[in-house]
């Protein structure tokens, strides 16, 4: 008989909450534990090693705590560890455990959003440079064309609390040109840095109207509700007492001043060490 634990969800800092947010949503019946590595953030400059090794840590923290399953809600993580945590290290230490990411479940659906099949995709240079979601789009959807833009100024307009200033449009309307300027068809934009949902408002004030803009916290919450929907033998082994727990490799002050803005509530965490 397995031991009961709660979901863990793992980010490099904040972004991930918007994801955490839309999960307990959809699935408010489970306990949580988030992690978010702000003392080593921002993943999407280093390289695909460095990331990995760092998300394994973390991935083996989680296990430590109880987790049975783990959501990656970290484009950077699952574009660059993901595949080799699940192939090469899930059968080591955790055979009877799940890591799952944020990437299979979007480009699962992307498709269905979009009537010209061209897609933008705004994301951190890390994710870019992965391939990620051109190589899994294309086997789900391969009429599917994806034009993808690195937003290296992003995450820190959101992190410092400037993305609701002037001065953020800038940086907002020169990507976008960027991006739209890859193709006049392309009609579906998709946020893949989950920092970016709390940029939305002056995203749709530079697109074209009628412009689709998806944002991934729902879509990986209707996934992970499928995943357990079909998965009873992991469904059973979660916590349902409606707990959250969060952890920090930084600051918890800073965290909890951080967060509230990504989660939509006040949270409070704990310092941890990785």
């Amino acid at each position: 008989m397995h031991m009961q634990g709660p979901v863990g969800i793992f980010d490099s800092g904040y972004g991930g909450l918007t994801v955490m947010k839309e999960i307990v949503n959809k699935l408010p019946q489970y306990d949580y534990l988030y992690l978010g590595d702000n003392a080593r953030s921002p993943y999407g400059p280093r390289s695909f090693n460095t990331v990995y090794e760092y998300t394994l840590q973390a991935v083996k923290w989680f296990f430590n705590k109880g987790c049975p399953l783990i959501v990656l809600a970290c484009n950077t993580a699952s574009a660059k560890a993901l595949r080799s945590i699940q192939q090469n290290d899930l059968p080591a230490i955790g055979p009877d455990k799940r890591v799952l990411g944020v990437i299979r479940p979007t480009t699962e659906v992307i498709g269905n959003f979009s009537r010209t099949k061209h897609i933008g995709l705004l994301a951190t240079a890390g994710t870019v440079a992965s391939e990620s979601y051109k190589i899994e789009t294309g086997k789900f959807f391969p009429d599917v064309k994806l034009f993808q833009q690195a937003c290296p100024m992003w995450v820190p307009l959101v992190e410092n609390d400037e993305y609701r200033t002037g001065g953020a449009d800038y940086f907002i309307d020169k990507c976008i040109d960027q991006l739209l300027g890859q193709s006049p068809s392309i009609d579906t934009i998709l946020l893949a840095c989950t920092h970016y949902p709390l940029l939305i408002d002056k995203i749709k004030a530079h697109v074209p109207e009628g412009m689709k803009i998806i944002s991934q916290g729902e879509i990986v919450a209707n996934s992970l509700k499928d995943y357990l929907d079909r998965h009873s033998e992991m469904e059973i082994r979660l916590n349902k007492n409606g707990n959250r727990h969060f952890y920090t490799t930084d600051s918890a002050a800073d965290f909890d001043r951080q967060a509230a803005k990504f989660y939509g509530s006040s949270v409070s965490s704990e310092q941890i060490h990785l």
